[in-house]
């Protein structure tokens, strides 16, 4: 009977010690949803550091604008990357989700883009534009349009400009809506294109330099970390958000995007 109760006390102790273990590893392993460049590129860059304070990066990659932040909200993520703050703002308004910005990082300068034209001044009346087709992002482009003079919107359009704010448009440019991803893919068959920065670069775009109209470096469309409310200060997010803000990173993004892809903003 003493030796049974020898064993069952041994089991117990070994019980609680794999469930501290298990319980200590559930904490340190963050798990971050990104977009594959530069965000993930950027995660899988401190992932080493944060490695050294004991914390286990898991970087999941999207494709899209909605399922990072779906999957943020309900909890199957700790953070995700790839947004920015309009943006956020804009579908925690559409979704009632409750997603905050723990850290900027950098801008990726929206561009327009061209495979049958070397400048705007050669595009041809009734010249097919496509755009993004979420609000925040649409009105992103058009804003961009109307900063190169092709277009003039209402005075009261803002961020959330749409086609239908458009109160002058001297060539009579046609606009499609598409789905962000994809606007590359249909570069080939419209006149031009305003494409995000993490859609670009992996199709060998350079804003800078393919760019026929590029945003300005002053731009508020800092993409940023994201957490849902009330994870802001966790220790292991304040620890990402510390690394993504770090020299490492910047000498990075300075080397790796010379023509202004992406500008860090710390």
């Amino acid at each position: 009977m003493k030796k049974f109760a020898i064993l069952a006390s041994i089991l117990l102790i070994a019980g609680a010690v794999l469930f501290a273990a298990g319980s200590q590893e559930q904490v340190n392993t963050l798990t971050v949803g990104a977009t594959p460049e530069p965000h993930a590129v950027l995660l899988n860059l401190v992932a080493d550091d944060l490695a050294e304070e004991g914390i286990t990066l898991k970087v999941i990659e999207f494709t899209d604008y909605v399922t990072p932040n779906k999957a943020l909200e309900d909890g199957q993520i700790d953070a995700n990357f790839f947004q920015h703050i309009p943006y956020l703002e804009s579908f925690n308004d559409e979704q009632g989700y409750h997603l905050v910005n723990a850290g900027g990082v950098h801008i990726e300068p929206i561009a327009l883009y061209s495979r049958k034209h070397d400048s705007i001044d050669s595009f041809a009346n009734s010249a097919s534009i496509a755009i993004p087709n979420d609000p925040t992002n649409g009105g992103r482009a058009l804003l961009l349009l109307e900063a190169a003079g092709l277009i003039t919107l209402s005075d009261d359009a803002g961020i959330a400009a749409t086609p239908y704010d458009i109160v002058a448009n001297p060539k009579n440019l046609n606009f499609h809506e598409i789905e962000a991803a994809s606007l590359p893919r249909v570069l080939d068959d419209v006149d031009a294109a305003v494409i995000n920065g993490n859609y670009a670069i992996p199709a060998g775009l350079k804003a800078n330099q393919d760019g026929l109209a590029v945003e300005g470096s002053d731009s508020p469309y800092v993409n940023i970390v994201a957490v849902k409310e009330g994870s802001e200060n966790d220790p292991a997010v304040q620890a990402l958000v510390k690394a993504l803000q770090s020299k490492e990173v910047k000498d990075y993004i300075a080397a790796t995007y010379p023509n202004g892809e992406v500008i860090a903003v710390f």
